[in-house]
């Protein structure tokens, strides 16, 4: 890889280059589909029961006549191309917490030579914010929020370019990634972070943690710093998150397998090296390099470290003094957040993406029975963990990931769990990411944000990726958003109908598939839906991390955005732009419903001081009459 700048690589894109696919030879040749963009999608809705069995015709003509009557309190906006954040009129915004801000007065905060001290990078709030959720507990309003990656570059002397030079260059990076647990408050001049807090808190890549669950004490997970597989340090590139109905935070650790590296020979075989090539573990990581001053991170010294990455970890935001806790009855995968929900028995459910090209859904089901005030232990371990299957005729079924059917070790299914999905037959999809559960319908859904390599090549374990009923275009440059109802009201159900509430593209260059679905017009287009949450009215808040050229295939798409979009009536409306080159990602409310908190991640220029590094940032948005807005 020299020559090659890993801070200009997506982590997709690094793990292709690092680990090449095959190329499929029945795929070899991938030309558009010759339907017509209304016959395409005409197709997608005969297939079984379609749109009517999921009670809403989203995407019928009923749905436009519907949408005359739109229940979105904003007039929608047009694209943007600049560096600022656009809202509708009767809107505003203000920034609550900027990459480097101080948690607590002994904190020296941001430099814009050096991003800031070392001393002091683990009582500031972190960079490149992502899922967040928000808390009520006497009397006090808190938010956890993620911190996926740094940006090394600007976090790291200006002539180091990025790589770091020493130990403390690499803890500096670990300490801003990790989640914010902090304290706010609405004054007079709007939302501050209060400093000092005793609910302030910084989780990093160092924090000490638990693994709980089937999988903890397995010899997998055991290593020289913690020879009983039950302990853990930190938790790594944090990207979505999710709550549980006791009233604590789920962080999920996506991309970890970028930290890792080796300074000798990995020498691992069997199902371990299965694992590594599979989850993209390697010799050089993504740039980080951890590895040459962190021995944790270095595979050849400690091969089993990775294991204990890629989990969901529950954070008690209230008590600053507990231990973080990673549950391995999740699965250990590339997690996008975790949706949690309740059976029709009070059983706890948990719905999970794996975001990598071609990868797959899981649901989790707990044995345990959820009882407001009763003990918790276990309900997100002891369950079953069961990965999709979407069939062509708009139904699907949740495939069990047991000994007897993958063929596994109990403990293997879950520190493997893509392996087990590949051994059940599970749909490949275009990246799940977030997924998020309709408050007032017993339905889900999840944003599937693009796949280039959907009929090109297989995915990491060499499942082929044709072109599929969710999953219905090749060289998937747009993505689009699958839902699903559980049969008998019950999201414990095995089976399911599904459909999808929006195909996006671009009507304005194509009068095909790629021109997205009918829901989709010049005036609301986007790509890749990347982060997704329901609102108290219903409402499904869709915001966008991809292409904002606004060239060629993506032109007229401009910024990066927050859509919403009504599941009754299919309409969606752009109600946010955020700056060129951000991602907007991460989306709570205040108890009172009328403050909406939104991520920028990695915006360009200056964004949001004007002078300066530009500063991944938490913004609040608010009517201008203070009325509710979610």
């Amino acid at each position: 890889m020299t020559g090659i700048d890993l801070t200009t690589l997506s982590a997709d894109d690094w793990d292709e280059m690092t680990f090449p696919r095959p190329e499929e030879n029945e795929f070899d040749r991938v030309v558009e589909r010759s339907l017509s963009r209304r016959g395409f999608l005409g197709g997608v809705l005969a297939f079984g029961s379609g749109a009517a069995v999921m009670g809403s015709g989203l995407l019928s003509s009923s749905a436009a006549r519907a949408m005359e009557a739109s229940r979105f309190p904003f007039t929608p906006i047009p694209i943007q191309t600049d560096d600022e954040i656009h809202l509708p009129e009767g809107y505003g915004w203000q920034v609550l917490a900027r990459w480097g801000d101080p948690l607590f007065s002994d904190a020296e905060g941001y430099d814009v030579a050096e991003g800031g001290p070392v001393e002091h990078s683990d009582r500031v709030f972190g960079e490149n914010t992502d899922g967040m959720e928000t808390f009520s507990y006497r009397g006090h309003q808190l938010i956890a929020i993620n911190h996926e990656y740094t940006n090394r570059k600007i976090n790291l002397p200006a002539g180091q370019e990025g790589t770091p030079a020493s130990e403390g260059d690499v803890r500096k990076l670990q300490n801003l990634q990790g989640v914010t647990v902090m304290e706010v408050r609405e004054g007079e001049k709007g939302w501050e972070v209060v400093r000092d807090s005793p609910f302030n808190r910084r989780i990093h890549h160092n924090t000490p943690m638990k693994l709980v669950g089937p999988a903890a004490g397995h010899d997998l997970l055991k290593t020289d710093a913690d020879p009983t597989g039950t302990a853990a340090l930190g938790t790594l590139n944090n990207c979505g998150s999710g709550r549980t109905p006791w009233g604590t935070y789920l962080t999920c650790e996506e991309n970890f397998n970028g930290y890792f590296g080796a300074t000798g020979e990995i020498d691992v075989a069997g199902p371990v090296q299965a694992g590594f090539e599979r989850y993209g573990i390697g010799a050089d990581g993504w740039g980080y390099d951890y590895h040459k001053w962190d021995a944790r991170f270095d595979v050849s010294a400690n091969p089993n470290e990775p294991h204990r990455a890629g989990w969901v970890v529950e954070i008690d935001p209230t008590d600053p003094d507990s231990t973080p806790v990673k549950h391995t009855g999740l699965g250990r995968f590339k997690h996008e957040n975790a949706e949690v929900v309740l059976a029709a028995d009070g059983r706890v459910v948990v719905y999970m993406g794996d975001d990598e090209r071609g990868e797959f859904l899981y649901r989790f089901v707990s044995n345990g029975v959820y009882r407001p005030g009763g003990s918790t232990e276990g309900l997100l371990d002891d369950g079953t963990l069961s990965v999709a299957r979407f069939d062509e005729d708009g139904t699907g079924e949740w495939l069990a990931l047991t000994p007897e059917s993958t063929g596994m070790e109990a403990a293997e299914i879950l520190i493997f769990a893509r392996m087990a999905g590949s051994a059940v037959g599970a749909t490949t999809m275009d990246r799940p990411e977030w997924i998020s559960a309709n408050p007032h319908a017993v339905e889900a859904y999840c944003c599937l944000t693009n796949n280039k390599n959907r009929g090109v090549k297989p995915n990491a374990g060499g499942d082929e990726t044709p072109a599929n009923g969710p999953n219905p275009r090749e060289t998937n440059r747009y993505g689009q958003i699958v839902r699903w109802r559980p049969h008998d009201d019950d999201h414990a159900a095995d089976t399911f109908d599904w459909d999808l509430y929006v195909m996006a593209g671009n009507p304005e260059v194509y009068d095909n598939a790629y021109g997205g679905s009918e829901n989709i017009t010049p005036g609301n287009m986007f790509n890749s839906p990347d982060g997704m949450a329901f609102d108290s009215a219903g409402l499904v808040w869709i915001q966008t991390d991809g292409d904002d050229s606004n060239e060629g295939e993506f032109a007229g798409q401009g910024n990066n955005q927050m859509l919403a979009g009504d599941p009754v009536t299919g309409e969606i409306a752009r109600f946010m732009t955020g700056p060129n080159g951000c991602e907007v990602t991460g989306l709570a409310w205040s108890a009172d419903r009328r403050s909406m908190f939104v991520g920028i991640q990695h915006p360009g220029g200056s964004w949001p001081d004007g002078t300066g590094l530009p500063r991944s940032s938490v913004i609040v948005v608010k009517r201008a009459d203070n009325g509710l807005i979610g």
